[in-house]
């Protein structure tokens, strides 16, 4: 792979603020160095950073209209109204819903939860959905990561004499539906000093503060703490904040006392007995959950979740996983098709953007491929397809590019769009996809720098294979856990040398298993190079390479340290780039 490296060395008064820190916190300055570089300058700040605490959490009620939402909830509970907890069919939504709906129910039987089908409603609050909350006799709803820009619907169910509390977390419109309370930081009004919870952490905050108001103990919430751990790491927001404290407590919640359902989607995914990390939801749990929305209903993964039988939740679990099997032939297929269609575009090496479009294309599986092709071709990609008389598509971006504010741009265009920075979806008439793929190129090419359409290696941190100790390394994985805002540190060291023993391998032989020393110690450091067997023949030359990787566990080895190579290029006698 042909990556830009992008390095930006510390200034001299980071180098002596992460002296400073290495010796008042004891870590290793390369640790130290990479707190800074964090924007974590203090030693308050830095065992925060590493001991987050729940005691930390904000107060609920600074979040705006958390007040009239625990009211109308408590009045809803006094009256013995029914109530239904509604979330979108992703994992994120299913999570949410299945939090809310695990602790109300503690307390409160008259409740129930649903999740729109992705074919017959699509995204969002739907009339269908509104009309069956009537047909229940429903009086409150409760909508979870999503509905901010359902005004139509929720107007339609006040009519019908239903209530909504909205708990989201996506970019609001000007006009905001007319709900009973609004429970999202990104509204202009907003007064809770953290913005970027996902659509679970709301839910948390909002059943946080409903616990205060009925004296309810904070333990009792802890227990949901592994499904806010899920929503966070599958939804790809930040992790740091309050973001942090409730994934690294819903880690330990995960890996030390899960929930029925979920340990039964754990021992699915053949992670019984292993750490379990945000690399494993986003992997191996989070596709498992999004697979039954994309191929099935949404509601059979918080069915799942909300499950407390053993036997009951493996027959749904191994369900699931049927589906996800389904939705991964799905994606194999499609993402061929349309890497095919994107490879043969007219000019396509001239364009900014990539925007494809076939009726035939199922629907759940739009945003995967999205997301592949924005890794394959290194491109902001929105996949279309139709959905009876309306087009419906995804968006993924690249690294630095705000690819809602590029759909925004073509609002006029479109029926309905929704998002985040880099994944969005839309909808718009038929006759409206050739306007709206010129437009989007247009914005995307007068907005997206050249660099972010090129494969880039953020290195985060120069080190020499002696820097490489034991206690490096338990300061490294006291650092988790990563995600966005907090990633993955990437090493660069330089002036590397084969040390005789490394050699091809993998079923194809594309894969290099090396054994290297550096110029500066004796260390010789076990690393393994995916899909670069190409470099073989010039590290065997043994001549002078540098190497960009992330510092691992060899998993074969309990305790040994394993470099993971993400790219290797001839020696350069300093990081220009």
């Amino acid at each position: 792979m042909n990556y830009k490296w992008n390095y930006e060395a510390p200034t001299t008064e980071d180098q002596a603020c992460a002296e400073g820190l290495a010796e008042e916190v004891r870590v290793s300055p390369a640790i130290a160095q990479l707190l800074v570089a964090r924007g974590i300058r203090t030693p308050d700040g830095a065992r925060k950073y590493f001991r987050p605490q729940l005691l930390d959490l904000h107060n609920p009620y600074l979040m705006k209209d958390m007040d009239r939402a625990v009211e109308r909830l408590n009045e809803a509970m006094g009256q013995r109204e029914r109530i239904m907890v509604y979330g979108d069919y992703d994992v994120d939504g299913c999570t949410a819903v299945a939090l809310v709906y695990r602790f109300i129910t503690q307390f409160y039987s008259n409740v129930e939860c649903y999740i729109p089908d992705r074919n017959e409603e699509g995204y969002g609050v739907s009339r269908k959905g509104v009309d069956y909350a009537a047909s229940q006799g429903v009086k409150l709803v409760i909508v979870l990561d999503c509905g901010i820009k359902a005004t139509d619907e929720i107007q339609y169910a006040k009519d019908l004499g239903i209530d909504f509390i909205i708990c989201d977390h996506h970019v609001p419109d000007e006009v905001l539906p007319p709900a009973v309370a609004i429970l999202n930081a990104k509204r202009v009004d907003n007064t809770y000093p953290y913005l970027d919870l996902s659509g679970c952490g709301v839910g948390f905050k909002f059943m946080q503060a409903f616990a205060i108001s009925n004296g309810i103990p904070f333990s009792t919430l802890i227990p949901l703490l592994d499904l806010c751990s899920i929503s966070i790491a599958s939804d790809i927001v930040p992790i740091m904040g309050e973001n942090r404290i409730l994934a690294y407590h819903g880690l330990r919640q995960l890996n030390n006392n899960p929930s029925v359902g979920v340990k039964a989607m754990i021992d699915v995914c053949g992670l019984t007995g292993k750490e379990l990390t945000m690399s494993d939801i986003i992997f191996k749990i989070g596709p498992r959950i999004n697979a039954s929305g994309r191929v099935q209903n949404g509601k059979e993964s918080v069915n799942l979740l909300v499950e407390r039988d053993e036997e009951k939740a493996h027959k749904m679990a191994e369900n699931i996983n049927r589906y996800n099997e389904e939705r991964k032939e799905l994606d194999k297929r499609m993402t061929e098709e349309a890497s095919h269609v994107v490879a043969h575009l007219p000019q396509m090496e001239d364009k900014s953007a990539i925007v494809i479009y076939n009726a035939d294309w199922h629907k759940g599986v739009i945003g995967i491929v999205a997301s592949r092709l924005t890794e394959e071709f290194f491109r902001p990609a929105v996949v279309l397809t139709l959905d009876g008389d309306i087009v419906t598509g995804s968006a993924r971006s690249v690294s630095g590019f705000d690819v809602y504010k590029a759909i925004q741009s073509c609002e006029d265009l479109l029926d309905n769009f929704g998002g985040h920075t880099y994944a969005a979806g839309l909808s718009m008439k038929v006759e409206n996809v050739e306007e709206f793929s010129l437009r989007f190129e247009q914005y995307v090419h007068e907005n997206i720098a050249p660099e972010q359409t090129r494969p880039n290696l953020d290195i985060h941190s120069v080190i020499n294979f002696k820097d490489i100790t034991p206690r490096f390394f338990n300061d490294l994985k006291r650092m988790r856990p990563f995600g966005p805002d907090n990633p993955k540190p990437v090493f660069c060291t330089m002036n590397v040398f084969d040390y005789g023993t490394s050699k091809v391998v993998g079923r194809q032989q594309e894969h290099i298993k090396l054994e290297l020393v550096d110029s500066k110690s004796n260390n010789v450091m076990n690393g393994i190079a995916f899909g670069q067997s190409s470099e073989a023949r010039y590290i065997k030359t043994k001549q002078a390479f540098d190497i960009v990787y992330t510092v691992e566990e060899n998993t074969r080895k309990h305790g040994e340290v394993q470099l993971q190579i993400e790219d290797i290029r001839t020696h350069e006698e300093e990081l220009k780039d």
